[in-house]
């Protein structure tokens, strides 16, 4: 009878679009095992008993066991009543387990209310461990799109979405002895495997950006039947665009950037937080054409250093950006240097009739012109590097959404949130995870041209009610310490990035305007984020947990005690460099892994710290600038005095700009306005001057002798230490 009760139910959830997979052979299914699903709707437990083989038992808490009609369809299961935080409960379904039978846990004991991840309780991994069995990870999805989950004002609803179970295969759940009573820890074991599953199903490496960008509009452009197409993207101009208008637009402008550029060409883009910026991105992108993102805050000679480097021979920008900018003598140097300039402006005027129409009908027959993403070029940014003149690195479409994928793994988003990103979208951060992470999750996205304008900034925080907001140190301080209490008062997630976030920032945050700011931790080279905290897991000074879908490897580094350098690799790293002395080739990483530069220890669960950095690099403000570029410098400007001296260059900490440069050298004689006069002359960013010079009759060295920077940096940081203790 059992059997026959789950062939009807199996029946009719087919008919509503539903279908269970298995990772592994049944065959090989465990005598005695848990099952741990998240979920997502009042179906859960139904579509489980319908798919699942065999007859497990169900622990269902009480939001499910109270409803009748789940009792009357799930008559002929095996049910216990279950609650998560009751010992007794617990020991049942142990025992049930030692006796050879398979249980069903939902790990977050409720319903979720946005579609992500909730709380999960450690009875799971309690019950695992207690009875020596394996975890078989279930994840399920499509339910929290329909009329029996929780989510409605959260994610959009239909009556019949697509259902989809997948099991994961079984894998064994030991807790580490220290571990054992810390139930904190006990919970995140079993969310990471989750975590893992729930990536791994929605991380989809062949798909383009485009083609990404048109599956998200189908899922958020309406919710509803007769409903209004939500605006999802604003700017400066405070004109709301849907993702109609940004996917119109982009066809629209791809379709004229064909007419004077070739396919696979690299185009450069010079244009600041906007709209205009998204569909150039996305434009470019339709029609394979790679975006290369120009910093045009480092000035000409490295603006022109990044145009060869990636032989960009079109730069596409905006005329009245320009002029708002003050920056014309930068475009006629990047003229100079051989570069068509091709403005939006013109190309707007210019515009037919026809390519308007033909864009409109390609949105309205979902037209991709190339669906297929995978390690085809998507981007390429800048990054100083450890060589001074700007190292291109080539992100693919795989590299950028598997990046926003890990971020939804470990952050949920819904169309109710806005997040404010004033961070420059030549910046790995302010692209991937301020713009193309909310455009993909569903949620609102406000685009501000610079986070230097600290009231502008807090004001339309207030009048556009943000909810999530990104930023580096540097900048997020500087909010705190200027705007009213009450800007930020519906921010419910704020992600520090870019620079190491002080603990005296988050404390002002805490203090001033009651918002707990997380720490993420990234590079250009990894599209940019490794590492996390979020509400599930949070440990203040840490850079948090690894994303999922990555592997590290510490490596052992000289002068170092603890821990090492911190090398990744996964999904997100890279494709390779284009380096100024070769351009054009591309150098990948060795064997798919990046050595990020960073000192980092690992605590017992995971969590990471940066103790120190061993690469030759500081950040300004949350800009990049090569030590070695400025050792370069000094060497250069001081050349005439002679060979004898030496130079170190290290960089510390810097209470608002979040590091500072410190020049230490034998050579009496070098002077802070000698260096400026030879900055400004060779047309250099005042960023590479030395804030600092000391003068040390002699510099650490290793036996091999090379500097110890190490040593150096401890020096100079207790020297200065002493001196303002002196001075007080």
């Amino acid at each position: 009878m059992k059997n026959f009760v789950k062939f009807c139910l199996r029946f009719v959830l087919k008919l509503m679009k539903a279908k269970c997979v298995f990772d592994f052979d049944l065959k090989k299914m465990p005598k005695k095992g848990v099952y741990v699903a998240n979920h997502v709707s009042y179906l859960d437990p139904i579509l489980l008993f319908a798919f699942l083989p065999g007859d497990p038992v169900f622990a269902l808490n009480g939001h499910l066991y109270r409803r009748h009609w789940i009792s009357f369809l799930m008559s002929k299961a095996d049910i216990i009543h279950f609650n998560p935080i009751e010992p007794g409960d617990i020991k049942k379904l142990i025992a049930k387990v030692d006796e050879g039978r398979l249980v069903v846990i939902f790990a977050e004991g409720r319903i979720t209310e946005n579609g992500g991840l909730m709380k999960i309780y450690e009875a799971p991994g309690l019950v695992a461990d207690k009875s020596k069995s394996p975890i078989i990870p279930i994840w399920i999805d499509g339910p929290q799109y329909g009329y029996f989950s929780k989510t409605k004002g959260q994610l959009p609803h239909r009556p019949l979405p697509k259902m989809r179970i997948s099991v994961g295969k079984p894998r064994s759940f030991k807790l580490k002895d220290e571990l054992r009573r810390q139930r904190d820890h006990i919970s995140n074991e079993v969310y990471v495997i989750l975590r893992e599953m729930g990536f791994n199903i929605y991380n989809d490496t062949n798909i383009s950006l485009f083609a990404q960008l048109m599956k998200t509009a189908k899922v958020y452009s309406r919710n509803g039947w007769f409903s209004k197409r939500p605006r999802i993207i604003e700017d400066i101009n405070r004109k709301q665009k849907s993702y109609k208008d940004i996917i119109v637009a982009a066809f629209a402008l791809g379709r004229r950037f064909k007419k004077f550029t070739k396919h696979d060409e690299n185009v450069g883009v010079l244009l600041p937080n906007a709209i205009a910026t998204v569909c150039t991105f996305f434009g470019l992108s339709a029609y394979e054409r790679t975006p290369v993102m120009i910093n045009f805050s480092i000035g000409a000679k490295n603006m022109v250093s990044m145009c060869k480097t990636a032989k960009v021979k079109t730069v596409i920008t905006s005329k009245s950006f320009i002029i708002k900018g003050k920056l014309e003598s930068l475009v006629d140097e990047i003229q100079k240097a051989g570069c068509k300039v091709v403005y939006l402006e013109d190309i707007a005027k210019k515009m037919p009739l026809t390519t308007k129409l033909g864009a409109f009908l390609s949105y309205k027959l979902k037209h991709v012109p190339h669906k297929k993403g995978g390690n085809r070029k998507a981007v390429i940014l800048f990054t100083s590097g450890s060589e001074g003149a700007p190292k291109a690195v080539l992100l693919s479409h795989a590299n950028l959404i598997s990046n926003v994928n890990q971020l939804m793994a470990i952050q949920t988003v819904t169309f109710k949130d806005l997040l404010f990103n004033a961070l420059p979208m030549f910046h790995s951060f302010g692209l991937t995870v301020g713009t193309l992470f909310p455009l993909y999750a569903g949620a609102k996205l406000f685009l501000y041209p610079s986070p230097l304008h600290y009231r502008v900034v807090a004001e339309l925080v207030y009048e556009l009610g943000a909810t999530l907001m990104i930023g580096t140190d540097t900048f997020l301080r500087g909010y705190a310490k200027i705007a009213h209490p009450y800007d930020f008062h519906n921010i419910r997630l704020m992600y520090a990035g870019g620079e190491a976030a002080k603990a005296d920032t988050r404390s002002i945050w805490m203090e001033h305007s009651g918002v707990r700011m997380m720490e993420a931790y990234g590079a250009t080279e990894c599209s940019p984020v490794m590492t996390a905290n979020n509400g599930i897991f949070n440990k203040f000074g840490s850079i948090g947990k690894l994303l999922p879908g990555m592997q590290y490897k510490i490596r052992p580094v000289d002068g170092i005690e603890k821990g090492g350098e911190l090398c990744v690799k996964g999904p997100n790293v890279m494709l390779g460099y284009y380096l100024p002395s070769n351009p054009g080739v591309l150098v990948p990483p060795e064997d798919g892994w990046y050595n990020t530069g960073d000192v980092v220890e690992i605590d017992e669960i995971g969590f990471f710290t940066i103790k120190d950095r061993i690469k030759r690099f500081a950040k300004i403000g949350g800009e990049m600038v090569s030590l070695n570029a400025v050792q370069d410098m000094v060497i250069d400007a001081t050349k005439e005095m002679g060979a004898e001296y030496n130079y170190g260059i290290v960089a510390i900490p810097h209470e608002s700009k979040g590091e500072q440069i410190v020049l230490v050298t034998n050579n009496k004689n070098v002077s802070s306005s000698l260096l400026h006069t030879y900055v400004k002359a060779n047309g250099m960013s005042e960023l590479y001057l030395p804030r600092v010079i000391l003068y040390h009759e002699s510099l650490p060295i290793f036996a091999t002798g090379k500097l110890d920077n190490v040593t150096l940096k401890k020096e100079v940081l207790a020297e200065l230490s002493a001196s303002m203790e002196k001075a007080a």
